[in-house]
């Protein structure tokens, strides 16, 4: 659905064009934040010395509290109370990254829209260089990982083999070494709210929009505070959701595996011949282990991919909310906070 649909599903006031014009910032950051208030007052610092720099008092900070079991919600509520710029969003529970990030992306007001993470391993000081880059036509302007700092061998190569993993799978083009840390314009926004999928990889989203899109080369540091929240099997799931989400090769390499292992079955086959004719076999057992084993193992690993598609169909089918938004609240001026809001 559009942007000003799913405004109004939330229950944000909707004003007049000329009004929500004249009053839309120039810039909206946005921030999932989960288990993040360690970091939150640091945050805060940076991205408004940035956003002042670079737009003056003309930015927005929304800060989505995505279930913390922390006190972040509360930290983002003082926020909210000593700084006019800030927008504190509370989602009814923990939804995940790629939900919490879509809930904010939906509030966000302004002309353009910065995505970043609240652990300050992508530097809001690059705003500066991403709006020169916007100013020349570009509608997104997207964050390239140099180098990455604090993260183990093996977080950094399961991370490149899967960019490179992906990059092979689908026909969009998805950058290399890239997260959600990006600059993107209001027109490109619209488009990415429009889209209603459920399993969602907004980067993936993102680059599936099309229009110009540029890179800006940075090093990538450690967490600020605390640590990671994306464990293995967070990543791996964030994986199944890109791959499902933007290509069917899943399930024409199942085709291919089924040829294959049906060649391998006629090669055991011939095998155990041999050893039946050489009398080297307990009678009916090696040929039976073979067929059993072999397909068997063929059909449960199509049937799972099947599975990660079909299970993904089912809940698109229920066309439930992407989110419930316990309270948005802006300011004592602009409060929405209250009953429950679907997005």
């Amino acid at each position: 659905m559009g942007a000003a649909k799913m405004l109004d599903r939330l229950g944000v006031e909707m004003l007049p064009d000329g009004v929500l014009a004249e009053r839309a910032p120039d810039l909206s950051v946005v921030v999932p934040c989960y288990n993040e208030i360690d970091s939150l007052t640091e945050l805060h610092r940076r991205v408004a010395a940035a956003c002042t720099q670079v737009v003056g008092d003309s930015f927005e900070i929304v800060l989505v509290n995505d279930g913390s079991r922390d006190e972040t919600w509360n930290g983002i509520q003082s926020l909210v109370a000593a700084d006019c710029h800030v927008v504190g969003a509370n989602l009814s529970r923990n939804y995940g990254h790629q939900i919490a990030l879509s809930a904010g992306l939906t509030l966000a007001r302004g002309k353009r829209i910065l995505i970043i993470d609240a652990d300050l391993q992508d530097p809001p000081e690059l705003l500066s260089g991403m709006m020169q880059k916007m100013d020349t036509g570009i509608d997104v302007v997207y964050g390239q990982r140099r180098t990455r700092s604090g993260e183990s061998v093996f977080k950094k190569l399961s991370a490149a083999g899967f960019y490179r993993l992906l990059d092979q799978l689908i026909e969009i083009k998805i950058p290399l070494d890239t997260g959600d840390f990006r600059l993107i314009s209001r027109r490109a926004l619209d488009v990415l709210n429009a889209m209603p999928e459920q399993h969602r990889f907004v980067r993936g989203m993102v680059s599936w929009i099309g229009l110009r899109q540029e890179p800006i080369f940075y090093e990538r540091a450690e967490r600020f505070a605390g640590v990671t929240h994306y464990p293995l099997s967070k990543m791996v799931r964030l994986a199944f959701d890109a791959i499902t989400g933007f290509s069917v090769q899943p399930l024409r390499m199942a085709s291919y595996l089924g040829s294959a292992v049906g060649l391998l079955g006629c090669g055991l086959l011939v095998y155990t011949l041999f050893r039946w004719a050489t009398g080297n076999v307990v009678e009916g057992w090696t040929s039976l282990m073979v067929v059993v084993v072999t397909l068997a193992s063929a059909q449960l690993f199509v049937l799972g991919i099947i599975g990660e598609y079909l299970g993904r169909l089912y809940i698109e089918a229920k066309r439930r909310p992407l989110f419930i938004l316990e309270a948005v609240i802006r300011n004592e001026a602009h409060s929405t906070a209250g009953s429950p809001r679907k997005g």
